[in-house]
């Protein structure tokens, strides 16, 4: 059944940044992309609306006797704009693996670039395109191991990948005519490849609100450290960087909202992990214990506990465990080097 373009423009309107009209259109990679960035982060699905005649044409295809004419061996175009969206793509993948993932063994080396390779891949299966995965991965598992470690490492590893992705490009192998997909398979394995997306960020930010939010704060930090030498740029990248809470400010008109907001943040930042309630427990504090109550205790039982001053054969143990408390409690309540 052919293709309507006036469909097409509902569903882009009512659900374009969960990929409906994508999905409508049978551009599953698409679609997927589109969930998982909600329109590529609203900016691809406004571009869309002069690009929707051109995919319905393709899922229609009214460019069959291009298609024909066209030698199999010829390299599809080279798009800026698609070289850019593998590489943001696969940033932000690497990004949410390391929030959600790093935990896990052997991450710099194996499940980091595998989450940046697959994003950088499943931009450059978009529309009639693809490329050869396994490259795009090789590369990315040699470029990781490269940088281990570091908090940058995503933006190397996926302009790596995608400069690979560029090189190995290829047109997609066409099903044989009158073959469909069914609705069913499809949306079952959208729904895979989301849930595998999204539950191990959404498990890390519902169980380690703090550690996410520390984490978010250290790798803005330190993508600005990098401008260190020109003052003007880093301030414009911060000021992008801190768009979205502008917009938010605008929207509900600052005010009352932006201190509900920013109390909303306290409140997550007060969220203590066990280890941390584990240190509290070891000097004797109460949750809301400020930095003074923190290091009046310390000093407290630092003098007590000291095997200098303790003749307990537990008092080396027990003086090392304060310490390490202390510190663990001083690492969380430091100055954030980015606000």
């Amino acid at each position: 059944m052919a293709k309507s373009v006036i469909v097409t423009y509902v569903l882009w309107a009512m659900g374009g940044p969960l990929g409906l009209h994508h999905l409508y259109l049978g551009r599953d990679s698409h679609a997927l992309l589109w969930m998982l960035t909600l329109g590529g982060f609203g900016f691809g699905w406004v571009r869309e609306v002069i690009r929707i005649p051109a995919y319905v044409g393709e899922a229609n295809q009214d460019a069959e006797k291009d298609r024909k004419t066209r030698p199999t061996m010829v390299l599809p175009p080279v798009s800026p704009v698609r070289f850019l969206g593998q590489m943001f793509v696969g940033i932000y993948f690497g990004t949410v693996a390391l929030i959600g993932l790093n935990s896990l063994s052997f991450f710099y080396l194996i499940v980091l670039p595998l989450s940046v390779g697959a994003g950088v891949h499943l931009v450059s299966c978009i529309g009639q395109q693809s490329s050869d995965l396994r490259k795009t991965l090789t590369t990315c598992l040699i470029t990781s191991s490269i940088f281990y470690g570091s908090n940058l490492s995503p933006l190397p590893i996926s302009l790596a990948a995608s400069v690979t992705a560029a090189s190995h490009r290829r047109h997609k192998h066409r099903p044989p005519p009158g073959s469909t997909q069914k609705l069913g398979p499809r949306i079952y394995r959208l729904g895979l490849a989301w849930l595998a997306f999204s539950a191990p960020l959404g498990y890390c930010i519902f169980h380690n609100t703090t550690a996410t939010l520390y984490y978010l704060s250290d790798c803005v930090a330190a993508l600005l450290d990098l401008f260190w030498f020109l003052p003007w740029l880093r301030n414009v990248f911060e000021y992008i960087l801190l768009m979205p809470y502008r917009l938010l400010c605008v929207i509900t008109g600052g005010g009352y909202y932006e201190d509900a907001w920013r109390r909303v943040l306290e409140i997550l930042l007060k969220e203590y992990t066990e280890k941390e309630k584990e240190a509290l427990r070891v000097l004797s504090l109460e949750v809301e214990a400020s930095i003074e109550d923190i290091s009046r205790s310390y000093r407290e039982l630092a003098r007590t506990w000291h095997p200098d001053h303790n003749p307990s054969k537990d008092a080396e143990a027990m003086f090392v465990k304060i310490n390490e408390a202390y510190e663990v409690l001083l690492q969380r309540h430091k100055p954030r080097r980015f606000k």
